[in-house]
Parts: C-alpha cells; structure tokens; sequence
C-alpha cells in the first residue's frame, strides 16, 4: 500500500489515529470491491476462515475492543455469552440505527467504506457460528441502504458471501434490513422486536438477553457498525498489539463527532483516552467560535449528562484521586463515567456562553418526548411531561416551583422503565437542573407561581 492522500480540506489531524476512517474522504477511493481488494481487502476474513472459532473470539477479547454503540460494553465478552451447549440458529445484526443526536460516524463508513463493515461482519459471524446476519439501517440512510446491498452483491459475487466461502464449508448470507425512522430501534431488543415485524418494544432482561434468546428467541449478536469494522483489525494486528493502541481498559481507537459551538465541526478518529476535552475543542475543531467561553459540554451523545466548563471533577479514590477541569478530562469511557456522564456514542455537542440551556434542555426534550415508544408509563407520560414544562419555561409562562417538578418527572422515570431509553430521556432534565438550576429559575416567572395557567388546567380544577 501507497502513501495515501486525502481530499482537500479533508486531511486528519496530526493528532488522529485513523483505523476504521483511514478510506474516508481519501483521493482516488471509491465503495467498490475491486479499490477495498486493492488495499488487502477480505485477507483477514481468509485468514479467520483457516482459524478455529473460539481462537477469533479470544484474540477479540485479548484486544479490550468495547462497543463503541453506546453503551461501551466488551464485545469479546458479549460474543462469549452465547450458551456453549446451544443447538439453535445464531444470528448476528449490524446496528447501523445511527439515531443518537449528535453522532455521524457510522454513515461515512456504510458510504465510503462498506466492504470494511461486511468482512468484519463476515469474521464475527464465523467466529460466533452464525450462518444469517442483518444490517439494521435507519430509514433516513436511504443512500447507505443502496451503497451496502450492492457492496453485499459483489462479495456474493467474489466469493465472501453465500454457500462455501473461499472453499472453507462456512455458508454465510447478509441482508439489509432498513428501519422506520424509530430511536428506539438503537435499544437491542427493540431492534429485534423490529426486524420480526412487531412494534418496536423492548424487551425485559432478564430473561431475553439477545445472546440467549434473541431474533426469534435465538441466540443473536447485536454490534454496533463501528464495532465491527474494530474487528478485521484486530485479526490483523493480533489482540495484544491492538491492545497497545489507546488506554488500559480503554483499548483501540474511536470516532469522535464533535458538533455544535466550535470552528471546525467533524468526525476525528482518536486513540481512546489520549487525547483530552481540550484538545478536542481546541487542537481538533480549532477552538471555540470568536469571542465566545465553553460553557458546557455534552461528550457522549444527546442523552449523556452534560458537564458544566467551571466545574473541577474529582476522578479517583483515596491517594489516587485527581482532580481535573473539563479541559483536561481523557475522552475515555471510564474518566467520562467517573466525571458523572458518559462516552456513549462517541458524539461530542459543544454549547458556548451564548446558549440559552433552558431552550437546549427543551429542545432535547422535544426531541425524546417525540421518540419514547409508549410502552413503559413512566417514560410514555414523564417525557411528554418534561417537554410541556421545558415549552412553558422557554415561553416565559413557567413558575419556580415548576423546576422542581421538572426534576422530580425525571427522577421518577429514571431507573423504572423496561429498556435505557428512561435514562437516556430523564438523564439531560436530571444534569440541566442540577448543573444549571439558577439558570433556569431565572427564565420563570415568580409571579405565575400557584397561578392556573391555562384554560385546560381551569376547566379540570373546576370538575373537582
């Protein structure tokens, strides 16, 4: 392989360490097979093919690769969970679902780079015995769903994919599956839910963990598109060299999607935990806007809690206890968690002193109020509740004593519905109130405090 060049003003920045995007934005790359065999494509998935199983599995988990979906889970583990005396179909699903605000990296692989994503797919499915796999693509990926179905034909083609691949006995086929426009559907279970055909609600764990029971109470692995791709990687360098990329028990690389109030907004592929906040805000994306301070940040995705600029974060106990400021915070998944939030999708929203954080809360509570599936109560009522409050606040119609309100809905839904989706909508009203409380008391009315507000609220009262 050459040097590779990139498209103007596309270049990585010298403190990228690009895997999984080195194809991205590259001169003279295109999606098809003939430019990925070109550059030793599907060489890992023979190489897979002539290895035994559990050994692919092994090197996964040697590596430390975590998912990189959200949740940050450890792939290798999960694959592990699958029950070693199971006579069941296995079923593996590509989560390509990329529907957490604020993240925009999965998309530049399933256009730029699919053939990356189908042997990866291809490794994992030989190594957990599965035979059928399915990519689940959000609705709004209408291009993606094309670029894949055709990168999944001409492995057909070439022999990556269908009956006997490259003479080893392994048949192996890959659809494309393309969702509803529904967050929900990022939720494991409610994806399978999906792709049955049902409305997507999640299910309850215990008992119908995915590894167990899950496409058509089978068992089945569900990664993430990113996660996946980690995978060819892994076979190539060896589990204990891929190890040695990034931190201790924040292995490899990630992508960071950085948006929001900085110059230079985009996607940067870093070395987990070696690079900090600040120079993500000020190295990668070139600061912030002119004339503007940090105000708050929201590293991991719309539903991580936000961290406030001129708070210092106690990470750490006893003699090893540090403190840090947001600047210098490692963009890893276990400082993140430390610091009250988390890495979660890797999505980075930037909010500068010009941001009004009652009209950010209200915003992402739109957002989840318009997303909640419906069939837990508390997040079914309370995200609906929390927009209405947040709608009043941002109107200038709202009292005091409504951010108590406010956090006490959230509170109520946190902890107390089937899947996450309850933490992911009660956890931004929880961080707001609590880092931003003065704030948002200062954009209510004290005089409206015990007023009747509205005429529906009057008409009630008076039925009584």
């Amino acid at each position: 392989m050459g040097a590779i060049t990139y498209k103007r003003g596309r270049e990585p920045h010298g403190k990228e360490h690009r895997v999984i995007f080195r194809n991205i934005d590259r001169e003279g790359w295109d999606a098809s097979i003939g430019t990925y065999l070109k550059e030793g494509g599907y060489e890992q998935l023979k190489k897979a093919l002539k290895m035994e199983r559990a050994a692919i599995t092994e090197e996964v988990k040697k590596s430390g690769l975590r998912g990189r979906g959200g949740a940050g889970f450890p792939c290798g583990v999960k694959w592990g969970f699958i029950p070693p005396t199971n006579t069941k179909p296995v079923y593996l699903i590509c989560n390509a679902d990329e529907s957490e605000p604020g993240t925009f990296k999965d998309r530049y692989i399933l256009h730029q780079d699919p053939h990356q994503l189908v042997e990866g797919m291809a490794i994992a499915c030989f190594a957990v015995g599965a035979k059928l796999a399915y990519i689940y693509i959000r609705e709004e990926f209408p291009e993606a769903a094309k670029i894949v179905e055709k990168a999944i034909a001409e492995a057909h083609q070439n022999g990556f994919l269908g009956k006997n691949i490259q003479g080893s006995g392994f048949d192996l086929e890959i659809y494309v599956h393309r969702g509803a426009g529904a967050y929900i559907c990022g939720e494991e279970t409610g994806l399978i839910e999906s792709l049955e055909g049902k409305r997507p609600y999640p299910r309850i764990k215990p008992p119908y963990f995915p590894a167990a029971m899950g496409l058509y109470l089978c068992p089945t692995i569900v990664n993430n598109v990113e996660t996946l791709c980690h995978v060819k990687h892994i076979l190539e360098m060896g589990g204990e060299e891929y190890a040695k990329t990034g931190t201790k028990n924040n292995t490899g690389t990630r992508i960071l999607c950085v948006s929001g109030d900085v110059q230079k907004p985009g996607y940067f592929e870093v070395e987990v935990g070696k690079v900090t906040m600040g120079e993500v805000i000020n190295d990668l994306c070139g600061g912030l806007k002119a004339g503007r301070e940090l105000k708050a940040v929201i590293p991991g995705g719309s539903s991580a809690k936000v961290l406030r600029a001129d708070e210092i974060y106690t990470v750490g106990r006893g003699d090893d206890a540090r403190k840090l400021t947001i600047w210098d915070i490692p963009m890893d998944f276990d400082t993140m968690a430390a610091c009250g939030s988390m890495a979660g999708s890797g999505g980075v929203i930037v909010m500068d002193d010009s941001r009004s954080m009652s009209w950010v809360l209200n915003n992402l509570n739109n957002f989840y109020a318009h997303e909640s599936c419906g069939q837990c109560t508390p997040c079914r009522e309370g995200s609906l509740w929390m927009k209405k409050i947040t709608d009043r606040i941002v109107a200038g119609k709202a009292s005091p004593s409504d951010i108590d309100t406010l956090y006490g809905v959230a509170k109520n839904i946190d902890g107390r519905t089937i899947c996450a989706f309850g933490e992911a909508c009660s956890w931004p009203t929880e961080s707001f109130v609590e880092k931003f409380r003065d704030e948002l008391i200062g954009d209510t009315k004290p005089e409206l405090e015990g007023a009747l507000v509205n005429a529906e609220t009057l008409t009630a009262a008076a039925s009584l």
